[in-house]
């Protein structure tokens, strides 16, 4: 067949498409009437996972899981600012890893808020300046994000649902060789993660490596400077126009970081696959047995604990601490109810949301 015929055929089928998008818009405009009259949230993460579950079992084309939860995320979004304009803030700068995870999850439509710290997305939210905000809780080869497990104690928001990003590192430079290049941007945990590529395509080429604060700075600098690198993502060298030498250049493909979405005042619906996050400050921590005891409650209802993160209680002079708590099930659960209400106020619940392999 002909490149033109292909090309027709092509055409059509992007008229079709935009079609059937219209009438599904249309659909979602009467949606958000009946929720604006019924005062119903929004923002529905298990309908849409159950959308994009039904949609994998039915597809038996090219399509991938990732590429039509990519698709589909993005027409949720479009979909969501009809029904309701959605502000949300995320930790920056722009083209971050935390900027990447927000618009993969509410997409290009969405009005965003780049704020400079994760104590100004949560305070974002918290006085409503933002509908949603989005902050990294945790990395599997770096840890957990003290800062943001630190203002979940302390803030009065709600988890709203959380993403996991696969964490890509691209190597980008306005020169096309490498004898060319005289340094390298990036930030320090970068080069660290980088350090085989580095290592291999780089040694004795007398290249300076310097740290700054963010990937994306690294790849704005690049962009400016011809004899110079960037290790980032791949959004931020979209961004600021600087082209792409090699991509997955860590060192481990296994690099995760989870994202929280945080909301004011939000409960999900339970569904067959959730996670939920408390803080438990236990009383007399001093005491032998009292974290064994608690961790003993959960095993003995059959709850299984994912994670468990202990931080010091501030303010006071004795050495005591208060936990991060994760495990599956959600909050209405009769065996979580049951734990909820034997410790009462010692317990603070933070949300139950879908939970992402």
């Amino acid at each position: 067949m002909e490149l033109q015929n292909l090309r027709e055929r092509i055409d059509t089928l992007d008229d079709q498409l935009l079609t059937i998008l219209n009438e599904r818009m249309e659909l979602v405009r009467q949606v958000g009437e009946l929720k604006r009259s019924s005062q119903s949230i929004i923002y529905r993460p298990e309908r849409e996972k159950q959308i994009l579950d039904r949609l994998e079992k039915r597809n038996n084309g090219l399509l991938t899981r990732q590429a039509i939860d990519a698709i589909f995320f993005e027409i949720f979004a479009v979909s969501r600012n009809l029904e309701l304009p959605e502000r949300v803030a995320y930790l920056g700068p722009e083209g971050s890893f935390t900027h990447q995870a927000a618009e993969g999850r509410f997409g290009g439509m969405s009005e965003y808020m780049v704020l400079p710290t994760i104590h100004s997305v949560f305070e974002s939210v918290e006085t409503g300046r933002s509908k949603f905000g989005v902050v990294p809780i945790e990395n599997n080869q770096e840890g957990i994000v003290i800062e943001t497990v630190d203002y979940l104690r302390e803030k009065n928001l709600s988890i709203v649902a959380e993403v996991l990003l696969q964490v890509h590192f691209t190597f980008a430079s306005q020169s096309d060789s490498l004898k060319d290049i005289k340094k390298i941007y990036s930030k320090d945990i970068a080069f660290r993660q980088c350090g085989k590529f580095i290592h291999e395509y780089l040694d004795g080429m007398n290249v300076e490596l310097i740290p700054v604060e963010s990937t994306s700075k690294a790849a704005k600098l690049a962009a400016d400077e011809p004899d110079a690198a960037a290790i980032c993502s791949s959004i931020s060298a979209r961004l600021f126009g600087v082209p792409i030498l090699f991509d997955n250049i860590e060192d481990s493909d296994q690099n995760r970081t989870r994202f929280l979405i945080l909301a004011k005042d939000f409960t999900n619906i339970k569904s067959d696959d959730d996670k939920t996050t408390i803080i438990a400050n236990l009383p007399n921590t001093n005491r032998p047995g009292v974290l064994y005891e608690f961790l003993k409650d959960f095993n003995d209802r059959g709850i299984n604990l994912t994670k468990i993160e202990s931080r010091p209680l501030r303010g006071e002079a004795a050495f005591r601490t208060w936990f991060l708590v994760e495990f599956l099930g959600h909050m209405q659960d009769p065996p979580v109810q049951e734990i909820m209400h034997k410790y009462g106020t010692h317990l603070k619940w933070l949300g139950s949301y879908i939970k992402v392999s």
